[in-house]
């Protein structure tokens, strides 16, 4: 655990959108390491967020990394905007995708944009679902709550799918598979993610907030990591 690089992404889905250039400088002010925007259209999961203009309002406002989670029923309709402007990892739905061969299309579909491709699995898919693609892609998403809404608490019993995807993967030798939780991800749970095999934590509530600064937030959940992987 201690040779793997742990990453905090902030998901500006609960930043100030007033402000939005503000937030983000804020966050990679607080020493986050890459900023995830989560696209919805309003039919795969109820709630329409943004698309283009948003992400290009972020990269605009940060020199970082930027990963698109695409919780979307037609994904590939936004590729090419997206990598246009940059996105390096872009994330769609095994759900969105439905079967084994339409996630190979769109995998070969983001490589020959030069994005990694990733694929995200909602607390009802099971890890066995995707575990044939392991080879084909960079990046796994474990939503630890139902994708579309804020807020919501982490299911801890979700967690049991980063451990198996982490033993899949350097069962095919890929120590530098990157495996992502997303969803309630806070400064008191963190620890328990990156113990079950998490490299990348998305969190939105827990970074932008009104109780506590960003450069707070990120302090805290830093602290958490460290206390777990001492």
């Amino acid at each position: 655990m201690s040779d793997r690089q742990i990453r905090i992404a902030p998901s500006i889905l609960t930043a100030d959108f007033g402000r939005l250039a503000e937030q983000v400088r804020a966050a990679e002010a607080a020493g986050v390491d890459l900023m995830h925007l989560d696209v919805m259209d309003g039919h795969f999961v109820p709630p329409l967020s943004f698309g283009t203009e948003v992400m290009a309002a972020v990269k605009a406002a940060t020199s970082l990394p930027v990963e698109m989670h695409l919780m979307v029923e037609r994904p590939e309709e936004h590729f090419d905007g997206f990598a246009e402007l940059g996105a390096g990892t872009q994330i769609f739905h095994f759900e969105a995708a439905r079967d084994l061969d339409r996630c190979r299309d769109l995998i070969s579909q983001l490589r020959a944009l030069g994005c990694a491709p990733a694929v995200a699995i909602s607390p009802e898919t099971p890890v066995s679902a995707i575990v044939e693609l392991l080879p084909e892609i960079e990046q796994v998403t474990v939503m630890t709550i139902r994708p579309g809404w804020g807020g919501q608490s982490l299911k801890e019993e979700l967690l049991e799918k980063v451990t198996a995807i982490r033993q899949a993967a350097d069962a095919l030798g890929r120590p530098d598979f990157v495996i992502e939780v997303d969803g309630g991800v806070k400064s008191h749970n963190i620890g328990q993610c990156v113990v079950a095999g998490a490299d990348v934590l998305v969190a939105g509530s827990a970074v932008f907030n009104e109780q506590q600064a960003p450069s707070e937030a990120v302090a805290e959940m830093r602290a958490a990591i460290e206390a777990r992987s001492a």
